[in-house]
């Protein structure tokens, strides 16, 4: 069997107290779904058996602000802390990016400085927008996209149920298209808003191959001729749509891949697999997907499924190489 050698940047964990304390307030899955069953164990398991040497966890829609700010600042804390035993419990199989509690931003600033520099851990996850239905770019979290840029963070950006979406009358599980859409959204108002010129320094990654991004990428662009757009985007929306990060989950397909791949090189995109809210045979079909995909040689295929991770993650990089070296 081929030793572990992929980094999946978007695996997801579901602790007990996080599952408890949602159910408290009557939240019993995400994107439409129930929450999957979670284990270290499970986690480990699908690991080994498709080859991924190491995954960066992070905690899911519907994160952990539902309109108590004081809760959410305890919950992330915890999701947190447990996300940092893992990785001292397992330094070699995990990294992790850390909860905050958007859109509290004073609470966000103080667990990122606690995640980053107490905890040690790899980065932040965001959600594209938030319970109250703000999305990133918005205004409001400005200073937190001012502190993220100081610290040269990594930035996992996950969609969620936007709140534009609860009114639709359509019966179909969130994740199927609403998450699409939210990420597009932040994606796109980040460019739009400014902060992606303010904040040249935050590796923003993007969920499920930013969603419907690839495909808009050039109808966007279009907005370079609107008043205005070059005052807030001066190197023109597609440049900043170039510079982010892409992740391959539930997108290792001809479809998205080919878009993506039109849009980004091979040095932009990372592996991921969804895990548990994707269940095992996809990521199977994740690994055959870019093992298939005609637009990678064997060099861009080493980039996207291990070696862009390790670039963006020097801390893991550090715990996986000493490993590889036992």
């Amino acid at each position: 069997m081929t030793r572990p050698f992929r980094i999946d940047v978007h695996h997801h964990i579901l602790p007990a107290d996080y599952v408890a304390a949602l159910a408290r307030v009557g939240i019993t899955g995400g994107g439409g779904i129930p929450f999957p069953r979670w284990s270290v164990e499970d986690a480990l398991g699908l690991m080994d058996r498709h080859g991924i040497a190491a995954a960066v966890t992070s905690i899911s829609a519907p994160g952990v602000h539902f309109g108590d700010a004081a809760a959410a600042r305890d919950l992330a804390r915890r999701c947190n802390e447990i996300s940092a035993r893992l990785v001292s419990d397992h330094p070699e199989r995990f990294g992790a990016f850390a909860t905050l509690p958007l859109p509290d931003v004073d609470g966000a600033l103080r667990e990122l400085e606690h995640a980053l520099d107490t905890l040690r851990l790899d980065g932040v996850v965001l959600l594209a927008s938030q319970h109250d239905g703000r999305v990133l770019g918005d205004p409001a979290f400005d200073q937190l996209f001012a502190e993220l840029d100081r610290r040269r963070a990594v930035v996992f950006v996950h969609p969620t149920i936007p709140k534009s979406s609860e009114t639709i009358p359509i019966d179909v599980p969130g994740f199927a298209a609403e998450f699409t859409f939210d990420t597009s959204r932040a994606i796109l108002n980040l460019v739009w808003s400014g902060t992606a010129e303010r904040c040249p320094n935050v590796r923003l990654i993007f969920s499920h191959a930013g969603g419907t991004a690839p495909f808009l990428a050039w109808r966007w662009s279009l907005l370079d001729f609107l008043p205005g757009t070059r005052e807030r985007a001066p190197r023109g929306v597609m440049h900043y749509l170039k510079s982010f990060f892409y992740d391959t989950a539930l997108s290792a397909n001809p479809h998205a891949l080919r878009s993506l791949c039109e849009l980004v090189p091979a040095t932009q995109i990372l592996f991921g697999t969804d895990f548990p809210f994707a269940p095992e045979p996809v990521t199977h079909l994740t690994v055959e997907g870019l093992a298939r995909h005609d637009g990678f040689d064997e060099a861009a295929r080493g980039r996207v499924e291990r070696d862009n991770a390790l670039g963006l993650l020097p801390a893991l990089r550090s715990r996986v190489q000493r490993q590889a070296s036992l």
